[in-house]
């Protein structure tokens, strides 16, 4: 079972597929609604989905490429840093739009990254 969670990047993929419609769904919320506290919650299990298995790849992947793959990892987690401060500073009624904007560019940074690395899904880019 480990073997199969740790050699496929499915569960990573849509973990963070998942994950980023529910930030889009949470940020775009009014922040008074329970319904954002809500969605909010399931984003944060999520996320711990998202970590475990970002994990178990990079420790299957690491002796492909150590220092690509650790890049990799400390990316995501401030992608998911960043989602976190984003929805907390706008629940706050705060200006969270710095926040926002750096989650988009680590998005992007973390997502061409993972896919040009040898377990990534676009192959083209080698």
């Amino acid at each position: 079972m480990m073997d199969a969670l740790s050699t496929g990047t499915h569960l990573h993929i849509t973990a963070w597929a998942v994950g980023v419609i529910l930030f889009f769904v949470a940020y775009f919320m009014s922040p008074a609604t329970k319904g954002r506290k809500i969605v909010h919650m399931i984003l944060r299990v999520f996320y711990l989905i998202i970590i475990f298995s970002g994990l178990l790849l990079f420790l299957n992947g690491h002796s492909i490429d150590d220092m690509l793959y650790g890049i990799k990892f400390l990316m995501g987690v401030v992608t998911i840093a960043m989602m976190e401060m984003a929805l907390v500073k706008s629940q706050k009624g705060k200006n969270a739009k710095g926040f926002f904007i750096g989650f988009l560019i680590a998005f992007v940074i973390t997502f061409l990254l993972g896919s040009y690395l040898p377990m990534g899904v676009l192959t083209f880019l080698r």
